[in-house]
């Protein structure tokens, strides 16, 4: 088989590093960075149980930052040849000139800085995988929607990508991986179901798998029934705990917390989960996929966020940790310094932890999901949720509203579909009130990035209506 460097045009190391010697010799800048990323990409979409797109690119982005005494700036090319590398540059420092001066803009990372564990993400099965192959998995999702009498509609996608960051200071990093993705959805007369997976390795993938249990979902729920809105055991499915938990992330920031904007503010070092809930961002993790190093080429160091229900820490860039050093802040919210979760500069949102890990304590505590509806009386089971909106910032109250298999549970066992419902949560009470959970598994969502989350069951969880489908 042949090596993704054989296979190119994956852009290798060395190919990187050329591109921004090139770039170099066009700089009269104090400071020069090279942020490249991108690759091939493939996808196959399908709908009414029939194949009706393939598309296929390869593409990459070269982003220059620029630094002039205390002002940077940006400016972005996908074009490689030697005209459009100049004028990224010429662009870069033109702008960085009309900046108006940052006096905490830091010297650029430093090659020392970029030094961490290895992560291997390229997986030549799923760098080889072909549209036959894609439409081979394609056939077996609809051989099962025909089976069912449903209707089909989905993606199958693959890449391979690289992205690589330089910088005049000797620093050069680069990382390689493969991704493969499958989204399936199945529609009846009144019903639907749904299943969706991602992974470095599409051997992880099991399209007739997925395919079956969206089938389920959707006949099981047919002819759904009403109950009234109020506050009930839920039992949430990986990707319903993703696409809620996703929304408190970001606050994990330092930067969050210096502009006041994070629900934490005040709150690191206090205990607002349940004892049980322990989340590490960790990069290295084995379900984890991405790049080892931030926008500004820091290594990712893994930091435990929340432990045994207290915020413990917060993540930093470079310039986010020297500035909290000096704040008001500092004595209040742990340990202090860079982590490796910067995003390229310059922005403004800071940093943000991007690996999400939930830990679920010893595997004797852990309960598939259905022991969890064998052990519930009265409950409601929940496979995902969408149109998810932050109502109260600080205290991270949202709402949304439930999809694509939603049933009533009454003395251990699935009883019926129900109509959806939209709900009024808060994250922290949520995070509270989690009686059982089960094994992590790497999820993946509609409306946040992939993290390894468990099942959770999920006392007083808050319906407010009953919605019209």
């Amino acid at each position: 088989m042949l090596t993704h460097e054989a296979r190119s045009p994956m852009l290798t190391h060395a190919q990187a590093e050329d591109i921004f010697l090139r770039l170099s010799r066009f700089s009269n800048a104090d400071g020069l960075e090279m942020l490249i990323v991108g690759g091939h990409s493939a996808l196959t979409r399908f709908a009414n149980n029939t194949i009706h797109q393939n598309v296929e690119e390869e593409n990459y982005i070269v982003s220059v930052r620029t630094v002039i005494g205390r002002k940077t700036a940006r400016a972005t090319t996908n074009k490689l040849d030697e005209d459009s590398l100049r004028r990224a540059v010429e662009s870069a420092e033109a702008m960085t000139e009309v900046q108006v001066e940052d006096p905490d803009l830091l010297p650029m990372a430093s090659a020392s800085m970029s030094d961490g564990p290895p992560t291997e993400r390229f997986f030549e099965n799923t760098a080889a995988l072909t549209p036959e192959d894609r439409a081979h998995a394609v056939e077996k999702v609809v051989g099962i929607a025909k089976k069912n009498g449903l209707t089909t509609a989905g993606i199958f996608s693959s890449s391979r990508s690289a992205e690589a960051i330089m910088n005049s200071r000797g620093l050069s990093t680069y990382h390689v991986q493969t991704s493969s993705e499958i989204s399936i959805t199945m529609l009846a007369d009144d019903s639907s179901g749904w299943q969706k997976a991602n992974s470095p390795d599409a051997r992880n993938l099991d399209p007739l798998a997925l395919a079956e249990t969206a089938a389920r979902k959707a006949r099981d729920s047919a002819s759904p029934r009403e109950v009234p809105p109020g506050k009930y055991t839920v039992i949430l499915e990986p990707a319903a705990v993703l696409d809620l938990v996703g929304f408190m992330f970001f606050d994990f920031g330092g930067l969050a917390i210096l502009d006041q904007r994070s629900f934490l503010t005040n709150r690191v070092g206090a205990k607002l989960f349940g004892e049980n809930i322990t989340v590490d961002d960790n990069v290295y993790h084995p379900l984890q996929s991405g790049a080892p190093f931030d926008g500004e080429g820091v290594h990712r160091h893994p930091v435990r966020l929340v432990e045994n229900g207290v915020v413990r820490n917060l993540v930093y860039a470079r310039a986010t940790a020297e500035k909290m050093k000096k704040s008001e802040h500092a004595s209040k919210v742990g340990h202090i310094a860079p982590t490796g979760h910067g995003f390229p500069l310059p922005n403004e949102i800071g940093e943000a932890p991007m690996n999400i890990v939930f830990e679920a304590g010893p595997e004797a505590t852990r309960r598939t999901v259905d022991e969890m509806i064998a052990s519930t009386e009265r409950g409601i089971l929940v496979t995902r949720c969408w149109y998810i909106r932050e109502v109260d910032p600080y205290e991270k109250i949202l709402t949304g509203m439930t999809r694509d298999g939603t049933f009533y549970v009454e003395d251990g066992k699935l009883r019926h579909g129900l109509r959806n419902f939209r709900f009024n949560q808060s994250l922290i009470h949520m995070l509270s009130n989690v009686s059982e959970m089960g094994t992590p598994v790497r999820a993946s969502g509609e409306e946040s990035f992939d993290m390894v989350v468990p099942p959770m069951k999920v006392r007083d969880f808050n319906f407010t209506e009953v919605t019209k489908f």
